[in-house]
């Protein structure tokens, strides 16, 4: 009877599209919100009609528990115990995190539910009363085609924020260019195109989900970027030719504020004073910045070496191997056999050893030769099937075509009707 009570009422609600019914199931998958009709229906359904009653909002505590939120907000510890165990099938009490906001809503002073703000398109809705239960309440979520067009006069950040493009799209340009641009060098006059998708809750970017198609512009040189599935779980990112944007080895082991020692066979040491080889490259950056491997590969030594201090060596292939020297710390667990991935952390900036200060000494053997790590190349992984040539060559075609025809837009983002 109780089962057949709750469809009822998620039927009122989908059907006058106001929330003004009471829900008390744990069952995750009778979620108003989750059902297709809610998603498309401009008008939240939270499973009650907040506008009658009364709000008190803030946010979780600095040492709070869920139960200690729940007593100062009215309840008892055995009804906030019920609550609790009523409601684990959706919401895991260890998941509450510090900063999260939340609304309690009350009748006639007493406790009626709590909306628990999980992420920004989604919150937990709590019932406080008998016989309790919780359910999750998904925002209305909107996806915008946007056209981006940035060129560098500060920083990519700064400039990007002008034109008044979300920082996410960086994020996602960075992961998407790391093996192709040193982000941490860009010049004044390097440019970004961009196709690309962002979701949007509340008037609020959050997420880009989607970079369909890039051209970064540098000294004259365009390097443009497709995105194509081969539908095989594999890389989604390409060069015009057909390679993947993804390399052998990222281009920086770490985030870096300067290069302060370049790659020499006579630079007088800062310490000693005296004229020897520095076959690596020192990068200043605060110390605890974490330390990435640039490639995946077979951990070969985590030790103490003296003038370089606490250092990770790590064999790559029969060809490249590498080391970082004067960390901090190493990274948790991290020891002589394991296998890592390109871009774990192996370690943070320090200034262990000979060292003037905090910075990472980068150095990189090819065929056991140290070489410049500013002058390696990386080959590019494996390149676009064969079967999906002119698939591909289509898709780049038609992207290349849609960004050339915008470009009247420039620095401003520009919602498209299609991409």
């Amino acid at each position: 009877m109780k089962k057949i009570t709750h469809i009822l009422i998620a039927a009122m609600v989908l059907l006058t599209g106001l929330s003004c019914g009471r829900k008390s199931s744990t069952d995750p998958d009778k979620s108003l919100a989750q059902t297709p009709e809610t998603e498309a229906s401009a008008s939240p359904a939270m499973g009650f009609c907040p506008d009658s009653l009364d709000v008190r909002e803030g946010v979780v505590k600095n040492g709070q528990f869920f139960s200690t939120l729940l007593s100062g907000l009215g309840m008892t510890q055995q009804e906030a115990y019920n609550l609790t165990e009523s409601s684990k099938d959706v919401f895991d009490v260890k998941t509450l995190r510090v900063g999260k906001s939340y609304r309690a809503y009350y009748e006639d002073s007493v406790l009626k539910y709590l909306v628990y703000d999980r992420d920004k398109a989604s919150s937990i809705v709590f019932d406080c009363t008998s016989p309790y239960g919780a359910w999750i309440y998904d925002k209305p979520v909107t996806v915008e085609k946007r056209y981006a067009d940035v060129t560098i006069q500060n920083s990519l950040w700064v400039d990007m924020r002008a034109a008044g493009v979300s920082p996410l799209l960086i994020v996602n340009l960075s992961d998407i260019y790391a093996w192709t641009v040193d982000f941490f060098a860009l010049q004044k006059g390097d440019r970004f195109r961009v196709l690309y998708e962002e979701r949007m809750c509340d008037g609020e970017v959050i997420a880009v989900d989607t970079v369909r198609y890039a051209v970064f512009s540098h000294a004259g040189d365009d390097f443009p970027m497709v995105m194509f599935d081969q539908k095989d779980g594999g890389n989604m990112w390409w060069n015009d030719k057909g390679e993947s944007m993804r390399k052998a080895f990222l281009k920086a082991p770490l985030n870096y504020s300067r290069i302060s020692s370049g790659f020499s066979y006579a630079r007088r040491h800062p310490v000693t004073r005296k004229v020897q080889p520095h076959t690596g490259v020192d990068y200043a950056a605060p110390a605890g910045t974490p330390v990435m491997t640039i490639g995946d590969g077979v951990v070969t030594s985590v030790k103490y070496e003296g003038a370089g201090g606490n250092t990770v060596r790590i064999r790559h292939n029969s060809v490249y191997s590498t080391a970082y020297l004067h960390l901090s710390r190493y990274a948790k667990g991290l020891k002589a056999g394991q296998r890592v991935r390109q871009g774990d952390v192996i370690g943070y900036v320090g200034s262990t050893g000979r060292s003037t200060g905090p910075h990472l000494d980068f150095r990189v053997w090819k065929n056991g030769t140290p070489i410049n790590p500013l002058k390696m190349e990386s080959p590019p992984a494996e390149p676009i099937k064969e079967s999906n040539r002119e698939a591909f060559a289509q898709t780049h075609a038609k992207y290349k075509a849609r960004i050339d025809s915008i470009q009247a837009y420039r620095i401003l983002p520009v919602i498209l009707e299609s991409l």
